[in-house]
């Protein structure tokens, strides 16, 4: 088993910043991916950026682009999604999420996934 455990998330204005992170700890694969989706009320859960854990360039959706950065501390088994320049259309419950082997941009491959955390941006 995988656990996730994700944190960071708050409430702030438009323009403002926040940082997430998600603790992944359990068993681990000699290959696998991380992404960031987030689901607003009413809405279906959309991708928002995805890593290869062994290395690479993350890859984002257009909407977040020069805004949100995945990094990643190997020592502390941590991702981080840094966002910057939030607009209220961010505002969502943010997940992250890992599956085996290269990263994808649907949901539907992950098979682990983290509680959560709330993302707010007031206008």
């Amino acid at each position: 088993q995988v656990q996730l455990v994700e944190s960071g998330g708050g409430l702030v204005q438009a323009g403002g910043s926040l940082r997430l992170s998600c603790a992944v700890s359990g068993r681990t694969f000699s290959s696998y991916a991380m992404g960031w989706f987030r689901q607003a009320p009413g809405k279906e859960r959309e991708f928002v950026a995805a890593f290869n854990w062994r290395g690479g360039s993350p890859i984002y959706v257009d909407s977040v682009k020069g805004r949100f950065t995945f990094s990643r501390d190997n020592a502390k088994n941590t991702a981080y999604l840094q966002m910057n320049r939030l607009i209220p259309e961010d505002t969502a419950v943010y997940y992250c999420a890992v599956k085996r082997g290269s990263y994808s941009g649907s949901y539907q491959p992950y098979e682990y996934w983290g509680q959560g955390t709330q993302v707010t941006v007031s206008s």
